[in-house]
C-alpha cells in the first residue's frame, strides 16, 4: 500500500472516531432527555424537603399539618367585632399543567382583613448568621389594591408569650423584616423594611428599602407583570451578618445593597444638624436681580396701546344681512301630542341655524381684528446683578446631639420568633407557596429546584418548542450530572484534535515518504550498476550538479508522476491513451531540456545516469 492510500486510510479512521464519540455523546444526551420528558410526564408531584437546617418550611401540601401549625388571629382591629374576618384555605391553582398534589395557601375573600402565623422551630438571632427568605406568590385573578407580603414576628418584650402572639397578631404587632410584593392603582412596589433598634433611644425604627417603588430589574422593568400574569414568582431575601443584602425575583438578582446605603431614612443620622434656632439677619439680600435703579421709560413709549384692533382694511361683504337673525325657529318641528298648554306653557319650536346666513352673513357685522403695530405693553425696567446679592440663606450646622454610628445595623434588628401574613386586600385568589427560612442560601436554592422550578417547567412544557426543552434538559442534567461535562469535553475536543492532526501533519509525512521512497530507488539502481558508472555518478557532472540535486530532481519528477498516477486512477482516466501519452511527453520534454541546458552552460550534453534510469523506467 502507498504513501497515499496509507494516510488516507489514518485520515479516514480518525474522522470516523471524531463522528463516533460526537454520536455517543448525542445519543447519551438522548437518551437522558427522553428519560427526562418521560419522567416529568409521568411522575407525580413530590413535597420539597429541605436538604438542610431551616427554622421553617412550609409547602401547604398537607391539610391536617397546616392546621397544626398556623394560628388564625382573633384580634380586633380599633375595637371592632371580628376585625381580622378574612379567610385563609388550602387549595391550589387553576392552571391547565398544575402539579396535581401541589397546594398552597390561598387568600380567599375580598376587601377583608387577613391574619394568620405560625412559629419559627427556634428563634432567630441577628447575630451570627445570615437569613434567607423565600417564598412563592401567585395573583391567580390579578391585583387590584392589595398586598401579598409577609413579616418576621419580633420577640415580644411584654412577657407575652408565642401562643399568645400568634393569636393576637395585628397591624400593630412588631416584626423584624416585612418583605414581599404590594400594590394599589398604577402604585407597585416590592417592600423590604426592617427595625432597626436606635442605640441611643433604645426605639424601634422602620427602615424602608428605598428603591421599593423602582422594583424590577430582574424582570427587565415590568416588575408590574408579577400583579398581572396570573403565574407563580418566587421572591427570595439574603440578608447577611455584614450587613449586605441581595434580592432576588425568579431567582433572578433584583439588587444588591447595603443597609447603611440603601434604606430610608438612612440607619444612623448625619453627624451634622441646622440650627433651628438660628435667624437670618435683616439685613441678608437673597435677590439674585434687581430693577435697574438708573432705567429710564423712553418717551414715545406709549402703555396705552390696546394688543389688538380692528382691521381699518376689512370691508362689509355685499349682500351682508343686518336686519335676518342668526337663530330662527325649525319650520320642520312640530308640535307633541302630549303637549298640555295648561301644564307645560306655549309650546314654542326649537331654534336652528338661520339658512339664509350660510351665503354672505348676517346679523350685526363686525370688522376682524389685528395685532396692534403700536403696542408695547407697559413698560419694565431691565434687570441687573444685584450688588447686595449674598446668596441664599441656610442656617448654620451645629453637631447632631442624636448622632450615632452602627456598624453592624443587621445585629441592631430584633430576634424573630414567628412569620406572619398580616393583609388587606380588595382582591381574592392569593395563592402562597413554598416558603422557607433558612441561614443557608444553597438550602433555600435547593428548595427552590425541588418545587418552584419544577412548577414553572411544568406550567411552560406546552409553550416550549423542541429547541427550548433541548437546551433546559441540558442545562438541567449538566447540574444535575457534572461527570457530563466530560462526556462534553470527549464530544468536541478530542475530534477536533484529531481533525487538527491530520490536516497539519499529512503534508509533512507525504515530503518524507517521497524523499525516503526517492533514495531507497537510488541505492537500489547503484547496486545494479557498474563499478565505472558508479564513479561517474560519484562525480560532479560538467553542469555542475550533483546527486543531491538530481535527488531534488527526482523528487518533484516522482511528484509528477504521483499526479499523473492520480489521473490514470481517477474515474474515466484508467486505461486513458491520451493522458498517459501525454504524461510521457511531458517527461521526454523535461529530459531534453535538461540536456539542452548542459550543452548551453558548456557541458557535453551526456545525461546524467539518475536522468537515464528515469527515462529506462519512463519508456
Amino acid at each position: 500500500m502507498g504513501f497515499r492510500d496509507r494516510s488516507y486510510s489514518r485520515g479516514t479512521t480518525m474522522v470516523k472516531w471524531a463522528y463516533c464519540l460526537q454520536l455517543g455523546c448525542v445519543g447519551v444526551f438522548y437518551v437522558l432527555a427522553s428519560t427526562q420528558a418521560t419522567v416529568s410526564d409521568e411522575t407525580t408531584y413530590k413535597s420539597p424537603v429541605p436538604a438542610g437546617k431551616v427554622y421553617f418550611a412550609e409547602n401547604f401540601d398537607i391539610e391536617q399539618d397546616f392546621r397544626q401549625r398556623w394560628v388564625s388571629s382573633k384580634a380586633k382591629k380599633d375595637g371592632q367585632e371580628f376585625a381580622y374576618d378574612g379567610k385563609f384555605e388550602i387549595g391550589h391553582s387553576e392552571d391547565k399543567n398544575r402539579l396535581h398534589g401541589d397546594f398552597g395557601l390561598v387568600l380567599k375573600t375580598k376587601a377583608s382583613h387577613h391574619a394568620i402565623s405560625a412559629a419559627l422551630k427556634q428563634p432567630f438571632l441577628f447575630d451570627f448568621l445570615p437569613i434567607v427568605i423565600q417564598y412563592e406568590v401567585q395573583f391567580m385573578n390579578g391585583m387590584e389594591c392589595g398586598g401579598a407580603y409577609l413579616k418576621l414576628l419580633s420577640q415580644p418584650t411584654d412577657g407575652k408569650s408565642t401562643p399568645d402572639l400568634l393569636a393576637s397578631l395585628n397591624d400593630k404587632t412588631p416584626y423584624s423584616i416585612m418583605f414581599g410584593p404590594d400594590k394599589c392603582g398604577l402604585q407597585q412596589k416590592l417592600h423590604f423594611i426592617i427595625q432597626h433598634k436606635n442605640p441611643i433611644t433604645g426605639q424601634l425604627e422602620e427602615k424602608h428599602w428605598k428603591d421599593a417603588v423602582n422594583a424590577g430589574k430582574a424582570m427587565n422593568g415590568k416588575f408590574g407583570d408579577v400583579f398581572t400574569d396570573k403565574r407563580p414568582h418566587l421572591y427570595t431575601l439574603v440578608l447577611n451578618r455584614d450587613s449586605t443584602f441581595e434580592i432576588s425575583i425568579d431567582g433572578r438578582l433584583e439588587v444588591q445593597g447595603s443597609l447603611s446605603n440603601d434604606m430610608d431614612p438612612p440607619i444612623y443620622p448625619p453627624k451634622e444638624i441646622e440650627d433651628k434656632d438660628d435667624v437670618k439677619p435683616a439685613d441678608w439680600d437673597e435677590r439674585e436681580k434687581i430693577s435697574d435703579p438708573e432705567a429710564v421709560k423712553p418717551e414715545d413709549w406709549d402703555d396705552t396701546q390696546p394688543a389688538e384692533i380692528p382691521d381699518p382694511k376689512a370691508e362689509k361683504p355685499i349682500g351682508w344681512l343686518d336686519d335676518e337673525p342668526l337663530l330662527v325657529p325649525d319650520p320642520e318641528a312640530k308640535q307633541p301630542n302630549d303637549w298640555d298648554e295648561d301644564m307645560d306653557g306655549t309650546w314654542e319650536a326649537p331654534l336652528v341655524d338661520n339658512p339664509k346666513c350660510k351665503e354672505v352673513g348676517c346679523g350685526k357685522w363686525e370688522p376682524p381684528v389685528i395685532a396692534n403695530p403700536k403696542y408695547k405693553g407697559v413698560w419694565h425696567p431691565p434687570m441687573i446683578d444685584n450688588p447686595a446679592y449674598k446668596g441664599k440663606w441656610r442656617p448654620r450646622k451645629i453637631p447632631n446631639p442624636d448622632y450615632f454610628f452602627d456598624e453592624r445595623p443587621f445585629n441592631s434588628i430584633p430576634t424573630a420568633v414567628a412569620v406572619g401574613f398580616e393583609l388587606w386586600s380588595m382582591t381574592d385568589g392569593i395563592l402562597f407557596d413554598n416558603l422557607i427560612i433558612t441561614d443557608d442560601r444553597t438550602v433555600a436554592t435547593q428548595y427552590a429546584e425541588d418545587s418552584f422550578k419544577l412548577k414553572i417547567r411544568n406550567l411552560d412544557k406546552d409553550n416550549k418548542s423542541f429547541f427550548d426543552e433541548t437546551m433546559a434538559s441540558f442545562v438541567d442534567y449538566s447540574t444535575q450530572y457534572p461527570w457530563l461535562w466530560g462526556i462534553y469535553v470527549l464530544a468536541v475536543g478530542i475530534p477536533a484534535a484529531l481533525i487538527i492532526s491530520y490536516c497539519c501533519m499529512s503534508k509533512s509525512n507525504r515530503d518524507e515518504e517521497l524523499i525516503r521512497r526517492k533514495k531507497s530507488d537510488l541505492e537500489g539502481d547503484e547496486a545494479l550498476l557498474p563499478e565505472s558508472e558508479k564513479a561517474e555518478e560519484d562525480q560532479p557532472n560538467v553542469a555542475g550538479g550533483d546527486v543531491a540535486d538530481d535527488i531534488a530532481d527526482g523528487v518533484e519528477d516522482d511528484a509528477a508522476e504521483d499526479e499523473a498516477d492520480q489521473h490514470e486512477e481517477s474515474p474515466g482516466g484508467s486505461g486513458s491513451p491520451g493522458s498517459a501519452s501525454a504524461v510521457s511527453v511531458a517527461a521526454d520534454q523535461s529530459d531534453e531540456e535538461g540536456v539542452k541546458e548542459s550543452e548551453e552552460t558548456g557541458g557535453t550534453g551526456k545525461q546524467t545516469g539518475t536522468r537515464q534510469r528515469r527515462k529506462a523506467r519512463k519508456d
